[in-house]
């Protein structure tokens, strides 16, 4: 029977396919460092209380990049080139999605508009992270080579969650209500499209490595088709809703080492 364990079971369990996974892993988490790094330096002037936090997540980015690098490393693997259409990063900066690259290499603050953006980007991208790392718990975070790795991540996935809730409600409350509700609706239907086509081009690099038949390939297509379907029509609503988390001032403090790895 296809199911998402028995599918990341085999991605794992073959060296190329597993050393892709982590490879692609590895480049969002790097590229998500650097973007959080930049936008500290640069915070608007009015919210200088937000860098130490921003900075906090970009370290935490960073460091998971370090652990999927770790993980490969372990297996006696070397980091392989990210295909350009499993670049999720690229692909929602290429949608107009949170803050241009071009814009984060200059030396110019941001405006507070721009940290409402990075913001309401982070909560939307952050819901697709936690899931995923929840998913990824549930079926492997017994498992000897990765769980350790992905039960880490996975606080830390949502801790990011918690900040942004807590942020934006308090940028709510400050009058930026319309800029986030609008910038929340516009990122979650873009990123949903994303997901798919990153989705696709996955489960496609995968299915050459792992020689899947084209069967399977078909059917594998057609439930990411079908979640988006549904994620188009309702499913996205999960990701624009605000509330207070439970995990206050999530990002207060010094960054989880990860003396492991």
């Amino acid at each position: 029977m296809l199911t998402a364990k028995s599918l990341f079971q085999e991605i794992i369990d073959n060296d190329e396919s597993y050393q892709l996974f982590c490879s692609i892993a590895a480049s969002g988490e790097a590229q998500g460092g650097w973007e959080n790094a930049r936008i500290a330096a640069l915070v608007a002037p009015g919210m200088r209380d937000l860098a130490p936090k921003i900075t906090r997540h970009g370290a935490d980015e960073d460091k998971h990049g370090r652990i999927f690098n770790a993980l490969l490393k372990k297996r006696g693997l070397e980091p392989v080139a990210v295909p350009p259409d499993t670049d999720y990063t690229m692909l929602l900066e290429q949608r107009g999605i949170g803050l241009a690259h071009d814009k984060l290499r200059r030396d110019e603050p941001l405006s507070e508009e721009d940290i409402v953006v990075y913001l309401a980007h982070s909560r939307v991208t952050e819901q697709r992270a936690a899931d995923q790392m929840n998913m990824l718990v549930t079926y492997f975070g017994d498992h000897p080579e990765l769980g350790k790795a992905i039960h880490m991540i996975d606080n830390d996935e949502t801790n990011h969650l918690a900040y942004c809730h807590e942020e934006l409600l308090g940028l709510a409350y400050a009058g930026h209500g319309r800029v986030i509700q609008r910038t929340l609706r516009d990122s979650a239907l873009a990123e949903i499209q994303v997901y798919r086509d990153v989705s696709l081009a996955v489960m496609s690099h995968m299915g050459r490595i792992l020689r899947w038949p084209r069967a399977k390939s078909a059917a594998l297509a057609a439930g990411i088709h079908g979640m988006y379907a549904w994620e188009r029509a309702a499913g996205w609503h999960r990701m624009v809703d605000l509330k207070m988390p439970e995990r206050r001032d999530a990002l207060g403090g010094p960054m989880t080492p990860a003396p492991a790895f």
